[in-house]
């Protein structure tokens, strides 16, 4: 085996690149980053009855955003069908491999049967060629599986990086079809070839694959290929407990970027499921590469906390540059059909409202109104603007208009003015102004905020409430 690391991410394209998925993809590529190995992409496109282009191309995207680049492939295992019976040809050859011509009927009679004994159902064996056994004729009419020889005798045994020792007794294994009637070959054998073909040194996984490993290290050792290290990722649990799945909104990870999550933070989520260094909770993906190691993976279940996601990402959200957060917010107010390009930038919008959002989509419709006047609720209308308080704004209004340079200190200054001569506390003008301008009850600092919206807009709103 080369001394060089070499992981695979290997999804089935049924469906899309859901937060286990993600996460098994991110072990592989940081484990490859961290040795200076190699991280292979391999499609599991078999499955043609479910595998779509549509999910190939929601897989590619998922990893394009969270940022996890493969040196190797995508390889498509639809592709390599002539590979794969090469392989089988020279395992029939070998001995290894044989042909079964037991019937549907026959299986499912022989199924029955150890059930009603309360025995392990399995294949018994009835054309697996021995020394001493001769077999019937091949039945005419009867297109033939092909079967692996697995070993009768002894264990198949494995130090798992995540479990540990894990062995197997060969008997508990049957000879499994490793290629169809139709001659088309099946998952656990076409995995072992990809993973020997493309010298695969570690293959990481979910732990729903540990009843294959047995299966393929049989078949890893007939061909005399190398045996791969094996690291078998716990199941990742809902915020309630419950195994990860759709209704806990495990769909996609492109929700995530859909709900206004940063990439940079689903990444540093994702590394603290079921996996850590130490009591840090926020790092950078570079720093995630130096630390990582399979031997920090724990065995047991990690548990979703949605809490804890909003809270990392609304970290990243406050240390991103302006500019990310002009482009992201820009992109999401384009799809509500907001035109920024005659308002103030974005940029310096997004500063007054980093430090008080968790997601790019909160961002988004705290900057709206700096570029569309919102309708004032009718409800804040009646509890702020009653008439003193429009007789305050329109006092301040005449301030504002007459300010030789409009920025903040001035603006400042013009607002204390108007709470003097009203004899009045900052939030007794500062609410009203809020509703006025922007249909809400709380802004970051009102001096800061207008300066930004500007004169035009500020003036022509004041103006719109006489």
């Amino acid at each position: 085996m080369t001394s060089t690391v070499r992981t695979r991410f290997a999804p089935s394209p049924t469906g899309y690149l859901h937060i286990g998925g993600a996460r098994t993809a991110l072990f592989s590529w940081a484990y490859a980053r961290h040795c200076g190995g190699k991280f292979i992409l391999r499609i599991e496109d078999t499955d043609l009855a479910r595998s779509t282009p549509e999910a190939v191309q929601a897989i590619l995207d998922g990893m394009a955003w969270l940022g996890l680049d493969h040196d190797e492939g995508p390889f498509y295992q639809t592709r390599r069908m002539d590979r794969y019976k090469e392989v089988i040809q020279q395992m029939l050859a070998d001995g290894t491999a044989y042909r079964c011509y037991t019937s549907k009927e026959e299986l499912d009679a022989l199924r029955a049967a150890q059930e009603a004994r309360k025995e392990k159902p399995r294949y018994d064996g009835r054309w697996r060629p021995e020394p001493d056994k001769t077999l019937l004729p091949a039945p005419a009419g009867i297109a033939p599986v092909l079967r692996f020889k697995n070993p009768k005798d002894g264990a198949v045994a494995w130090d798992d990086i995540v479990k540990g020792r894990i062995e197997i007794a060969n008997a508990e294994l049957d000879d499994f079809i490793i290629a169809r009637a139709d001659g088309t070959p099946t998952y656990n054998f076409c995995v072992v070839v990809d993973d020997w073909d493309m010298g695969i040194t570690h293959v990481i996984r979910g732990d729903d694959h540990v009843n294959n490993t047995p299966r393929q290290i049989n078949v890893l050792a007939a061909l005399g290929a190398a045996i791969p290290r094996y690291a078998h990722l716990s199941m990742i649990l809902g915020d309630d407990g419950a195994k990860l799945s759709k209704r806990h909104g495990a769909v996609s990870v492109m929700q995530y970027r859909d709900a206004g999550y940063l990439p940079g933070a689903v990444i540093n989520y994702l590394a603290r499921l079921g996996w850590s260094h130490g009591d840090d909770e926020l790092f950078s993906r570079e720093r995630f590469v130096e630390w990582f190691d399979l031997d920090r993976i724990t065995s047991s279940a990690a548990q979703f906390n949605t809490g804890k996601l909003d809270w990392l990402n609304a970290q990243y959200i406050k240390a991103a540059g302006d500019g990310v957060l002009a482009r992201e917010a820009g992109e999401r107010l384009g799809v509500l059909g907001i035109d920024t390009a005659g308002g103030p930038g974005l940029d310096a919008v997004a500063a007054l409202y980093k430090e008080r959002v968790n997601n790019l989509n909160q961002l988004a419709e705290a900057l709206a109104p700096f570029y569309r006047a919102p309708a004032i609720p009718p409800a804040l209308a009646e509890k702020h603007l009653d008439a003193p308080a429009r007789a305050m704004l329109a006092s301040l209004g005449d301030r504002l208009e007459k300010l030789p340079d409009w920025e903040k200190d001035a603006i400042s200054q013009a607002i204390k003015e108007t709470l003097k001569e009203h004899d009045l506390k900052m939030p007794r003008l500062a609410i009203p102004l809020r509703v006025v301008l922007f249909g809400v009850e709380h802004t970051p600092s009102i001096d800061a905020v207008l300066a930004v919206l500007g004169r035009g807009q500020t003036l022509q709103r004041l103006a719109g409430l006489r």
